[in-house]
This record gives C-alpha cells, sequence and structure tokens, in this order.
C-alpha cells in the first residue's frame, strides 16, 4: 500500500451543497469536526473531571451556534448562481462575522452579566449583527418561509402598538428587542436551542455514524428481505425501513431521500401507481417522526417544555406511534389486495433445510442481540449495581466481536446503501450481515431505562460505542476473512470514523439554524404575551366549542409547520398552540394533559410535510418517482388520515397516551383497542375490509371505531365519570393516589398580572408520600393545609406544576376521583359486535362472488 492511499482524504467529505476542493474542503470539515469533538467532550464526565472546558449552559450555547452559523455561511452558497466549487471571499467574511456575533456570550459572558437589562451601545450592534446574519443563515440553509416568520415576529414586536386591538401590545424598542433575544437566555439562546447543544447533536450524530457504518442499508435490505414477497411487499418493506431509519435522520425529508430512491423504485415495480408509490414512501417517512426513541428530536425539547421524564415521553407516545406504522402497513395490503399485486418472486433454493437454517440462524442472532442488551442488561444490574456499566460494557464488546465474526461472510460491501435492490435478499445472510449495528441502539435503550442516566451521558456512551465499531469493523473483518491486519482497512475505518462525525455536523447545521431562529419566537411570547393573544383569538372564533377548538388548532399548526423542519416546526407550534389547548380546554371542563397538547400539535406540524400545495416530503417522494406531486400529496394525506384522527382521540381520551393506565392487563387492552381502532378507521378510509364496503358498513365502522378510540364519548353522557372532593376527602385521595398518576386539580387565585383564575388542571403527583403536603412536594408545590383548602407557598421553578399554570398565592379548592360507575371498557363489546357484523356481512358477499365465479373458472 502506498502513501497515497493510506491517507484520510479530508477533502472527498460532503459538508454540504457546495463542495470546494484542496485547502477549502478541509477547513470545511475540520470545522465540522472540532464542533462534534466539542459537543462530545461537553457530554463525557471528562470536562466536569478535569474542569476543561467546562462552560456554563449560556456560553455553551453561544459556541454551538458559532461552530453552526460558521458552516452555514461557508457549505451554503448565497443563490442558485454562485459557486459551488469554490469558497467566496465575501462567504469567509460573512461566515467569520456571522460566527464571533453568535459566540459573543461565549467570549464576553462575564461582560454582559455584570450588566444585564442595560447593554452597551456595541452589543446592541452586535446583537443587530448577530440576528441579521442568523436570518441570512435560515434563508440559505431552510428557505424563506422561517425568515418570513421571524420578520414578521421581529415586526410586532417593535410595533405592536399598532396592531389589531386583539393582539397590541406596547411597543419595544430595538434596544430592548435585540438585548432580550440576544444577550439573554430568554430568545435566540433559549431552551430550543439549549436542547440542540446538548441533546439533539448527539443523537444526530448517533444517527450519522449508524448511517456511515451502514446500518441505513442494513434496516433496508433486512425489511425487504424479510417482507418483500408478501403482497405489496416491497411497499412494506418500505414502511418498516422507514421506521428503522425514522430514529436515525429526525427529518421527514430526509427519510424520503434516504429510503425512496431504493424502496420507491421497489414498490412500483410490484405494480403500484406512481402516486401510490411516492405517497406510501411518504406516508412511511413522516411516521418516522412520531417513532420513540428519537421523534424528529421532539422528543428531547418535550422534555424541557412539558417538564416530564425523557422515558415518560416515550412511553406516551408509543400507542400512536404503533397504531401510525401498523396502520400504513394495513394500508399498504389494502391497496395490493385491490390491485391484486404481488410481491418479489422469492429465490430459488435447491435445499429447503438450507433457507430454513439461515432464516432461524438470523432470527436466533437478533434474539440474542435482544438478550444480551435487555434481559441480560437487567440482569447484571440488579445482581451488581455499581459494577454494571463496566459488566455491560466488556459484554457488548464481547457480543460486538461474536457479531461481527458471524457476518464476515456476509457483508459484501459496507454503506451499500445507493446499490439498486433488483432480487429478493436471502433471510438468513441478510440478517446476519448486519446484527452488531443493533448493538449501541440497544446500549443506548439499556443506559436510558435500567441505568437510568441523564439523556445526554446516555447519548455520549452509546455514540462513543458506536465510534469504536465504526472505526474497528473493517480491519475486523479483514482479521476474520483470513487476510490478517490490513492498514488499508484500518484508514479506511479513520476514514468512516471521520466521515460519520463530520457528516453529523453537517447535518446538525439544520438542526441548530432553526431552534436558534425559532428561539425568536419564543422571545416575541415571553416579550409581549402574545400567547394569551392567541387564547383569545381562539375562544372567539371556536366559541368554546372543543371540537371547533381543536379543528382551528390543528389547521393554524398546518399553516404554521409549512416549509419547516421537524424540530422547528414543533418549536412554533408548540410554544404558540398547546397553551392556547390546555387553557380552553380547561374553561370548558376539558383537563387536557400538557403533554397531550404537545403531541397534538406536533403531530399536525408534521402534517404540514405531507399536505398539498407545500408538502416538502411529497414534492421529494414525487421527484424520485417521476409523479405528479400534488397528486402524490393528496394520497400521501388520506394514507395519513388516521394521524389526523388520533390527536383528537388523545386529547380527548389521554388514555390512548397511557395516562391513568394501570396493570399489565389494562395496558394490554388499552393497546389492543387502539390497534383495533386504528386498522376499522383505516377500513372506512379505504372502503375495503374483506371486499368493498357499502355506505351503511362504513358509517358502522366508524361508530365503532370512536367506541374504541374513546368509550367515555358514549357513556360519560349517562353516567357522570369524576366525583369532586374537597377538605379531608381530597386530602386522602391525594395521599391514596397511585405513583405518577394524573390528579385533577381545581384551584382558585390571582396571577401575577393581576387576573383572578379559576380552573382545573390535570397535575402529576409524583411518588406517594404520607400526608397530602409531602404529595404535593413532591409534584413542585409548597403548600399548606387550610380551612379553604391548599394555600400555595411556592413553586418550583420549571416544575410540572408551574409548566400547568400553578402560581404561588392560589389556592387548591377541590380535587376529582373516578366515579364508581360502570368501567367504560365495557363499551368495546358493542364495538366489537359492530366490527363482527360488518365482516360478517362482507364474508357472505365475498363467499357469494366466488361462488358465481367458479362456473366461469371451470369452463
Amino acid at each position: 500500500m502506498d502513501g497515497e492511499e493510506a491517507r484520510v482524504h479530508l477533502s472527498s467529505i460532503l459538508m454540504g451543497p457546495r463542495h470546494p476542493q484542496g485547502r477549502s474542503a478541509k477547513v470545511m470539515v475540520w470545522v465540522g469536526l472540532c464542533w462534534a469533538l466539542f459537543q462530545l467532550w461537553m457530554a463525557s464526565p471528562l470536562s466536569e473531571m478535569f474542569e476543561v472546558l467546562a462552560l456554563n449552559q449560556a456560553r455553551t450555547r453561544s459556541l454551538h451556534l458559532a461552530f453552526a452559523v460558521l458552516l452555514a455561511f461557508l457549505a451554503f452558497p448565497a443563490t442558485r448562481r454562485s459557486p459551488v466549487d469554490r469558497l467566496p471571499l465575501g462567504d469567509r467574511l460573512l461566515a467569520v462575522l456571522a460566527a464571533l456575533s453568535a459566540g459573543y456570550l461565549w467570549l464576553f459572558y462575564a461582560s454582559v452579566t455584570a450588566h444585564t437589562g442595560n447593554p452597551r451601545d456595541f452589543e446592541i450592534v452586535a446583537a443587530v449583527v448577530g440576528v441579521t446574519l442568523l436570518l441570512e443563515a435560515t434563508r440559505r440553509v431552510l428557505g424563506l418561509p422561517m425568515v418570513v416568520l421571524a420578520l414578521v415576529l421581529l415586526g410586532y414586536i417593535l410595533f405592536g402598538e399598532y396592531m389589531p386591538e386583539m393582539i397590541a401590545h406596547q411597543s419595544a424598542s430595538v434596544g430592548k428587542t435585540m438585548n432580550h433575544l440576544w444577550l439573554t437566555t430568554e430568545g435566540v439562546f433559549g431552551v430550543a436551542l439549549g436542547v440542540s447543544a446538548g441533546l439533539i447533536f448527539l443523537f444526530v450524530l448517533f444517527g450519522a455514524l449508524l448511517e456511515t457504518a451502514g446500518a441505513g442499508s442494513y434496516f433496508i435490505r433486512s425489511a425487504v428481505a424479510l417482507l418483500g414477497h408478501m403482497r405489496g411487499g416491497p411497499a412494506k418493506a418500505a414502511v418498516v425501513a422507514s421506521a428503522a431509519t425514522g430514529m436515525i435522520s429526525g427529518s421527514s425529508i430526509t427519510n424520503v431521500v434516504t429510503t425512496g430512491p431504493l424502496t420507491i423504485p421497489l414498490i412500483k415495480r410490484v405494480g403500484y401507481p406512481a402516486e401510490k408509490a411516492a405517497a406510501i414512501e411518504v406516508a412511511a417517512s413522516v411516521n418516522g417522526q412520531v417513532m420513540p426513541p428519537v421523534m424528529g428530536a421532539a422528543a428531547f425539547l418535550m422534555v424541557e417544555y412539558v417538564g416530564v421524564a425523557y422515558i415518560d415521553v416515550l412511553k406516551h407516545a408509543l400507542i400512536s406511534a404503533m397504531v401510525s406504522y401498523l396502520g400504513l402497513l394495513y394500508i399498504v395490503h389494502l391497496e395490493a389486495v385491490k390491485g391484486d399485486l404481488r410481491g418479489l418472486p422469492k429465490r430459488a433454493s435447491p435445499v429447503w433445510q438450507r433457507s430454513l437454517g439461515n432464516f432461524s440462524i438470523g432470527f436466533m442472532g437478533i434474539a440474542f442481540v435482544l438478550a444480551v442488551v435487555s434481559f441480560g442488561g437487567a440482569l447484571v444490574h440488579a445482581l451488581l449495581p455499581d459494577l454494571s456499566f463496566v459488566v455491560m460494557a466488556v459484554v457488548l464488546l464481547l457480543a460486538y466481536a461474536l457479531l461481527l465474526r458471524m457476518s464476515a461472510s456476509h457483508v459484501t460491501a459496507i454503506n451499500a446503501a445507493d446499490v439498486p435492490i433488483t432480487r429478493l435478499p436471502e433471510v438468513g445472510p441478510t440478517l446476519r450481515s448486519g446484527m452488531h449495528y443493533l448493538l449501541p441502539v440497544g446500549a443506548l435503550v439499556w443506559n436510558l431505562v435500567v441505568e437510568k442516566m441523564q439523556p445526554t451521558r446516555a447519548a455520549f456512551w452509546a455514540t462513543a460505542f458506536l465510534g469504536l465499531i465504526v472505526l474497528t469493523q473493517r480491519p475486523l473483518l479483514a482479521w476474520y476473512r483470513g487476510e490478517g491486519f490490513s492498514s488499508a482497512a484500518a484508514w479506511r475505518g479513520l476514514q468512516d470514523l471521520i466521515e460519520g462525525l463530520a457528516s453529523g455536523a453537517r447535518n446538525m447545521v439544520t438542526v441548530a439554524i432553526a431552534t436558534a431562529t425559532a428561539g425568536i419566537l419564543v422571545g416575541t411570547l415571553t416579550l409581549t404575551g402574545v400567547g394569551l393573544a392567541m387564547t383569545d383569538l381562539v375562544t372567539a372564533l371556536s366559541g368554546g366549542n372543543i371540537i371547533v377548538m381543536l379543528g382551528l388548532v390543528a389547521m393554524i399548526c398546518l399553516v404554521l409547520g409549512t416549509g419547516l423542519p421537524t424540530t422547528a416546526s414543533y418549536i412554533v407550534v408548540s410554544t404558540l398552540m398547546a397553551p392556547v389547548i390546555v387553557s380552553i380546554g380547561a374553561q370548558n371542563g376539558l383537563l387536557v394533559p400538557l403533554i397531550a397538547a404537545h403531541l397534538f400539535v406536533f403531530y399536525f406540524g408534521l402534517m404540514a410535510d405531507i399536505t398539498p400545495p407545500v408538502g416538502l416530503a411529497s414534492y421529494a417522494a414525487a421527484s424520485i418517482a417521476v409523479a405528479d406531486p400534488i397528486r402524490t400529496g393528496v394520497v400521501a394525506f388520506r394514507y395519513s388520515m388516521r394521524m389526523a384522527l388520533l390527536p383528537f382521540m388523545f386529547v380527548l381520551n389521554p388514555q390512548l397516551l397511557l395516562i391513568d393506565v394501570h396493570g399489565v392487563a389494562h395496558t394490554m387492552l388499552t393497546v389492543a383497542s387502539a390497534a383495533l381502532a386504528g386498522f376499522a378507521f383505516i377500513s372506512v378510509n379505504q372502503a375495503w375490509l374483506l371486499v368493498r364496503s357499502t355506505i351503511l358498513e362504513r358509517l358502522v365502522m366508524l361508530v365503532a371505531v370512536f367506541m374504541l378510540f374513546h368509550p367515555g364519548m358514549f357513556l360519560d353522557p349517562l353516567l357522570d365519570p369524576y366525583q369532586k372532593l374537597q377538605g379531608a376527602a381530597a386530602e386522602k385521595a391525594l395521599v391514596e393516589a397511585p405513583n405518577g398518576a394524573q390528579m385533577r386539580v381545581f384551584f382558585s387565585g390571582m396571577t401575577l398580572e393581576g387576573k383572578a383564575v379559576e380552573r382545573g388542571v390535570l397535575l402529576a403527583l409524583g411518588a406517594r408520600a404520607s400526608s397530602a403536603e409531602l404529595r404535593l412536594l413532591h409534584s413542585g408545590i409548597d403548600a399548606e393545609r387550610s380551612e379553604a383548602g391548599f394555600l400555595v407557598n411556592s413553586v418550583t421553578f420549571g416544575g410540572h406544576a408551574s409548566k400547568v399554570g400553578i402560581e404561588q398565592g392560589f389556592r387548591i379548592d377541590a380535587v376529582e376521583i373516578a366515579s364508581a360507575r360502570l368501567s367504560k371498557e365495557w363499551m368495546f363489546l358493542p364495538a366489537l359486535a359492530l366490527i363482527g357484523w360488518v365482516v360478517w356481512r362482507q364474508w357472505r358477499r365475498k363467499k357469494a362472488g366466488a361462488a358465481a365465479m367458479a362456473p366461469h373458472a371451470a369452463i
């Protein structure tokens, strides 16, 4: 091997739309690498151990954004006519100026905090330059929609007194505006950018390393190998592959352009029209954003915005994600049945025992991986709690070596994601070729669930393990194949690691710029109080009707989410619209859990990626399928209708988010009823079950859907579901409520703004305690018992109680508990009877049709 072969080719690593050569390319890669290494260092225990670069939150966010805008101006051309093969001098100067402006808090933090609220003229100038260049970076990276939204908000801050009466406010000066947005942590450098700098970067880096290692190709080919031979098999494989790659990309459009070039041609090949093939990929890719554990990075933001643990967010999102994906598989199957479509032809195998053996060994390997990470990890933690991390680290390394040895004879090429699939892959060899990719994912979940690490630290260790795999898999494969130590393979592994780190930084530019610009919206809300105006506006338009209110919020989220990436869309819609749902619901007797409101707006913000005429994911898939984008968007929206129904249902029935669901039996019943309701709704939407459905059958099925999704809709008007308690009875109910229960609490008082309030909230009680005062303290409320109720002395800042609107000085007047009445789950029985009636009718028609066709077939 000569020196050229041994060199790591930094100039070959793509860092964005611009592809310069030579020194400029290396500079861009080195910026990305430094950013990735900085983020890893901040997440590691080493920064605290050695007290090197142990920065506070504000300085960390400032340096995070400095890296992002630097890469944005270097990697993204200003216009379509700008050169892409070199770095113009103007862009270099803008990149440095933007980085210095973004890094102002990092450089001069002590000076800024010394006169908080009274910025100097130079600081205001730096803020104006910073905001201006941030918006220009946003235009280059994300396009005009988010820039226009930010400019509208800035205009609203500066000229609020000239706005219509309902949304008018006292205008702010330029100095006050820039100080609030740029020199504090209330605007650009707020919570959203903090989550980007902490959690999101690590998970995006984790996904980039998985993709570089070859996991993306492995997931796609495994899905095709398992499902490709079934009716509409490639379409089903696209759904499963998008579920797997959804945790890698964190973006609907990225999902489409990653899996689409492989899956869309396969879907078309088995007979699906171009629009349907593209629509299936769009629906599957958007579903990837609701799939735990990443959920388009929104899960990490929900932790901060809702004030619940990361694991709880995943638990609440589980049923809706499951219904979404199983439902899409069912849609694909119905389309295949209606069109009499088949899958890919099975491979000819002369010895069936060999095929069965390969299949069994593949599944046994996957089962081994899952057993090591889940059961083995839990057992080690129980037996050796102090040494469990070290022991599991050794076990995972040994498992990696073993699984890689098993795959050595089946890996033909790593990173073969762009190689078309022209025939059905063999199941056993395909599954065995990349089972070691499951280990870092399992390690991540194990750290979160068993070790109960902070998400940032859990992601760091999982990413470090994955980095080791990327670095060593090529030389180890060469060793296992009997080639000995290969320096070429070792250098290629180093190239892969560098490429993965740089790719993670490249992918983070979009997220960091989006979260920073979305901070302008958050700053506008805290500076002007526009959130209250939005509540008043929706209240006036809806007339207090809950369903109309939810419909209006859904439409506003569709508009606000247009053209925005997943993370930015969630920040925008949750900041403006989630409080509206909670507030208006409470005013009209519907106590909506905060997580339900956030998931509602998140789902409809995602639907903007589908909905014509601007659904960007639909345009991306249509370009791959050579289909009409508007028709693709219409079909994809129809395929995603269950995602439009589900948010309404879990707002009205929080049990679909596994809230107030206790015990294994109750959980299984809730999951099964939700899954059946999803399938029934799809049958209504597709007008097909066993055969084509009549209008009467569709109406009957729709009634069954609502019985399964929201049984209380039929029972609550007949029997009051709740009993209000006060005094000693309320105190007893607080003490006896189960761990983590959501208690219906009613309070009254005067807000800090001097507005009298009297409404209810769903309060997460946390762990059980011996007294009501201690129980409330666990929930973030320091209260004392009085004759009229519990008087709130203080509320923990940033806790769940403060997020649902409880303030110091409020009085808790009463609580509500479930009434002793017939369980609403009994409504499932008539729902099953209605579905059974429809199945019976269609079975008779199908049987009659088959009998009528028999004589013709004989002739």
